[in-house]
């Protein structure tokens, strides 16, 4: 599989920096005075600074459990999945909007899943899977 970009807007670089560095343990690529690249689990994603960025919204519903729209994140196999779930949960600064689950139980799709919130507000979403083939089951 490549790797997919993704452009975000956040409030501040530096706390943005810290999080994905330290929360997240994301490696840091190039950056400017307006951005900064991350490299998350394999992944390029783009901090833009837009200093009005906003809230997502609670507005989706998934598996019975409203979740933010829009939101981001890194389907990831069950130890990766678990080694961040573990590293989030130790940490006493993370916004959690789900803590870390296991969604579809029993099903098609059986997914580890956990909601946070970045610094600028952005959701992100971590899935699990005991199996990659399961990512598209139905």
């Amino acid at each position: 599989m490549t790797p997919f970009h993704l452009a975000f807007p956040v409030r501040d670089l530096e706390e943005t920096r810290a999080f994905y560095r330290d929360a997240l343990g994301c490696a840091i690529g190039r950056s400017s005075e307006t951005w900064v690249d991350f490299d998350l689990f394999g992944h390029q994603m783009s901090a833009h600074l837009r200093p009005g960025t906003g809230t997502a919204e609670n507005d989706g519903k998934v598996g019975g459990k409203l979740v933010p729209i829009p939101h981001f994140g890194v389907v990831l196999q069950m130890d990766d999945w678990q080694t961040l779930a573990d590293r989030l949960e130790a940490r006493g600064d993370v916004e959690w909007l789900e803590r870390p689950m296991i969604r579809f139980a029993g099903e098609p799709g059986e997914q580890a899943t956990l909601f946070i919130r970045d610094p600028s507000g952005n959701a992100l979403e971590f899935k699990g899977f005991r199996s990659l083939d399961q990512v598209f089951a139905h």
